[in-house]
């Protein structure tokens, strides 16, 4: 995505990921490899490394102000009412 988004000038050195999970960060951020986290898949190696990089910042966001939830949860009415206002898809009242 970045070398498309270059591709139309758009210059930028660190992307951010707003993530509400504190232990993913945490693992992000520590080199040592536990005996309980030899499961992780290859997936958050990936993350680690461009995390060690510097070319992605891992942010931490509350759970209730997490966008991507629309899409990957169930939400009560008010909840989904509420990203959708935050992404200006519709207002409701």
């Amino acid at each position: 995505m970045r070398k498309t988004l270059q591709g139309y000038g758009v210059q930028f050195n660190t992307t951010s990921i707003l993530c509400d999970n504190t232990s993913t960060i945490n693992l992000s951020k520590n080199s040592i490899i536990h005996s309980r986290t030899k499961h992780i898949d290859v997936r958050h190696h990936f993350l680690k490394d461009h995390v060690e990089c510097g070319d992605i910042l891992l942010e931490f966001i509350d759970t209730h102000y997490q966008l991507a939830d629309i899409f990957t949860k169930p939400l009560h009415a008010e909840q989904f009412c509420n990203i959708c206002k935050n992404w200006g898809i519709f207002t409701v009242e």
